[in-house]
């Protein structure tokens, strides 16, 4: 079976938006490992913008070395293509996690979790704007509800404060952030290889963190080995997971994939309970669980005909 058949088929591609949700949720513990090991501290964003910047260039060049290994030559983005993947890369990669990076200051953990959730939702009633077979249906909208439901009950517990305006509002700025790159990155996808585009997006918006962490005067020290490997990790679970996501993207509506987003939190919370031994085996855990994954089942659920 070709790999595009494969890509194309249902039943895979829910098993691989899960995949790529569970390699991003193992971003929640290693960025706390990588800010501990390099020893970053929680006001220094021009360190974290860097340590971001380094880790999406590098999983660029990763993309695009197996891009080069597979094509058996060196590729670069074509005419028509230079202009819509820098917009992706400046868009999806580096302002997502410049806006989340300043917003994280001036706002709580709880506010941050619920409002990134919402980019899931905003691309869902967005997409049928871009995409005449990506409809908004009732059983969508009942999916959006539940998953909704979800995010609140795992941060059930956590102190919503209305005074965090600001904060709130660039976390905002970066969750559309989001949407718009999923929405961009399926219309860049359609007759084109994901894999370059990811290779380039990946590198681009990379670049761009570094320069503007370096910028505002961050730096790395790469004494312990530990944080060469976690750096290295984070790089190859944006190039896997942003390649097989683009590729889903490419041959299935931009609902039905990016809901799937919804697990992130999950799958960052339980990950960060077994690695770091934080409490988070929770009651509230479950029950999000379940309704996030009902509100999956609704938004991909089919009548039919």
């Amino acid at each position: 079976m070709k790999i595009q058949n494969l890509f194309q088929n249902r039943i895979f591609a829910y098993f691989a938006a899960v995949f790529c949700t569970l390699l991003w949720g193992t971003a929640f513990p290693f960025i706390k490992l990588g800010y501990s090991s390099f020893e970053i501290a929680e006001s220094d964003i021009g360190s974290k913008l860097l340590f971001a910047g380094l880790r999406f260039a590098i999983s660029g060049v990763m993309v695009l070395v197996f891009l080069c290994v597979c094509e058996r030559k060196f590729t670069l983005p074509n005419k028509d293509e230079i202009l819509p993947v820098t917009v992706l890369g400046l868009v999806m990669t580096a302002g997502q996690y410049i806006f989340t990076y300043i917003g994280i200051g001036f706002t709580s953990g709880t506010n941050t979790s619920i409002i990134t959730a919402c980019a899931s939702f905003f691309t869902v009633l967005s997409a049928p704007l871009f995409f005449k077979n990506d409809k908004l249906t009732a059983f969508k909208v009942i999916g959006c509800a539940l998953g909704f439901a979800g995010v609140l009950a795992i941060n059930r517990g956590g102190k919503i404060s209305v005074d965090t305006l600001f904060g709130d509002v660039m976390i905002l700025v970066s969750t559309l952030c989001s949407a718009a790159g999923n929405i961009l990155s399926k219309k860049l996808a359609n007759g084109r290889n994901p894999v370059k585009i990811t290779a380039f997006q990946l590198l681009i918006g990379g670049i761009v963190l570094t320069i503007i962490g370096l910028a505002c005067g961050g730096r790395l020290s790469f004494e312990k080995m530990q944080s060469s490997f976690i750096l290295l990790w984070l790089a190859f679970v944006s190039a896997a997971a942003f390649t097989i996501w683009t590729a889903l993207l490419k041959y299935h509506p931009a609902s039905k994939i990016t809901v799937f987003n919804l697990l992130v939190p999950i799958f960052g919370t339980v990950l960060s309970g077994l690695m770091l031994g934080e409490n988070v085996f929770r009651i509230e855990t479950l029950v999000s669980l379940v309704l996030i994954s009902l509100g999956i089942a609704a938004v991909n659920f089919q009548k039919k005909t």
